[in-house]
């Protein structure tokens, strides 16, 4: 369930982490391009493109659009999301990195560049039990926005040091996979997976099933990025999560807690 082989970097091209025919029925993969480079491909899956950094130019409806991300942690994200035959065409301006999610799905729906305003950035947490889950989390394409047909949903989340986030614990039956960034090289943080305790560090991947809680922990100093991808399933589309009983107290604003004097 933790990937780990990663942690020196990636190299340049396409490289696969997960397949859609493991058991999480996602695959994700990163791919990193020249400055330069022009790639055109026919999509044979639902499939997004999210750019985690650099400069590139992106062919949509007939109109030619340019975007840079200089940071995962400042920079809202920008996301072409397609299905399946639809042809993919990117010129690469400089250096540029993108994480590539995909599904097999055989539906057709219109591709969509989701870009900086069409992206939902919430502050999640803030104000409750002393902003100790205080989180940023940006939802790319969800339930209020995706085209029906689409069998994948995707956003980020920005952990703040030595904060939480993903908390309460919660779960769902859909499957999902978190992709983690640090701030700083040397950053780290932990997941919990159930009853299990991971370190995760930059570039690492976490494989989420089983209705696992699946809380998160950045550690302090150091920022935490992921983005989350969840596949819905057959007739069980993926809404929200449900928190465990036991900790959904501390969601209440006025929430009583012990602390230092």
């Amino acid at each position: 369930m933790h990937i780990r082989e990663h942690r020196d970097g990636f190299n340049d091209g396409f490289t696969e982490i997960t397949s859609t025919g493991d058991d999480t029925g996602i695959a994700l993969g990163v791919h990193k391009f020249k400055g330069g480079e022009r790639y055109v491909d026919t999509a044979k899956s639902e499939t997004a493109w999210l750019l985690m950094d650099g400069r590139v130019s992106i062919e949509f409806g007939g109109e030619v659009y340019e975007f840079q991300r200089r940071s995962l942690f400042d920079d809202l994200p920008i996301c072409l999301h397609v299905s399946a035959g639809t042809e993919v065409r990117l010129t690469i301006n400089e250096d540029s990195e993108f994480t590539v999610y995909q599904t097999a799905n055989a539906a057709n729906f219109s591709p969509r560049l989701y870009r900086e305003d069409d992206v939902e950035s919430e502050d999640r947490g803030k104000g409750q039990v002393g902003d100790t889950c205080w989180r940023v989390v940006r939802t790319i394409f969800g339930i209020d926005n995706r085209d029906p047909a689409s069998e994948l949903v995707l956003g980020e989340v920005i952990t703040l040091p030595g904060r939480w986030s993903s908390y309460p614990p919660h779960h769902h039956a859909q499957p999902e996979i978190y992709h983690y960034r640090f701030n700083e090289p040397q950053g780290y943080g932990h997941g919990e997976l159930g009853d299990s305790v991971l370190k995760v560090r930059q570039y690492d991947t976490v494989k989420i099933l089983d209705l696992n809680d699946h809380a998160q922990c950045a550690a302090p100093g150091y920022a935490m990025y992921y983005s989350w991808v969840i596949r819905h399933l057959p007739d069980q589309p993926y809404t929200a999560p449900e928190f465990t009983e036991e900790h959904t107290w501390v969601m209440k604003s006025d929430a009583m807690f012990w602390q230092l004097k």
